[in-house]
């Protein structure tokens, strides 16, 4: 289960802590949690919390030792976020732009340690058009670290294409909510 505090991204702290830790305890799927996590004690609390996952965004762009000591701590718990517009990450949930190229930025973080990565073309997140192949594709074989997929994803071929691509896993939001893609038939296409 992908999970994100949207309050808590564009605050800086994770604001929803409580619904958070009642989701993670209450589902028996691992879950993943990114949205505000800025500091190791935050990290920290969310794993004991029971979330397997914490992502780190913005802290990854402004604090790059921070990540390195977050992977030497939590190792596999950490995930790095490349939120992207045009090749370019965003920080402060979307709505600050960089001037740094999303597979330079990757490809720091896995010399700091990172074993995982979420990439996220803005441009296309809840539009139900397409993923972003080229970029996603890209990413994958020039780093050659598990990536999970986000942002236009609206069927099952588009799951199957990511899958072909390498992907380790694609997050889809809006089109479970539509109707478009079937959780069960996408868990089946997929597996």
């Amino acid at each position: 289960m992908h999970i994100v505090d949207l309050d808590g991204a564009a605050r800086g702290e994770v604001c929803n802590q409580d619904i958070i830790t009642e989701i993670a305890s209450a589902i028996l799927v691992p879950t993943q949690l990114g949205g505000g996590i800025r500091q190791l004690e935050t990290v920290e609390q969310m794993l004991k919390a029971g979330i397997e996952r914490v992502i780190l965004g913005t802290v990854a762009v402004e604090d790059p030792g921070l990540i390195e000591q977050a992977c030497h701590k939590f190792r596999e718990s950490i995930i790095v976020s490349i939120d992207a517009r045009e090749g370019y990450i965003s920080i402060h949930g979307w709505r600050q732009e960089t001037e740094l190229r999303a597979i330079e930025f990757a490809q720091s973080m896995v010399k700091l340690g990172v074993k995982r990565f979420i990439y996220t073309d803005i441009d296309r997140d809840g539009t139900l058009t397409e993923p972003n192949f080229a970029a996603t594709a890209e990413l994958i074989n020039t780093i050659r670290a598990p990536i999970i997929a986000a942002g236009g994803i609206s069927s099952l071929n588009h799951l199957r294409m990511l899958k072909s691509l390498g992907a380790e896993a694609a997050i889809v939001g809006r089109a479970l909510y539509t109707g478009d893609i079937d959780l069960k038939q996408a868990l089946a296409t997929v597996s």
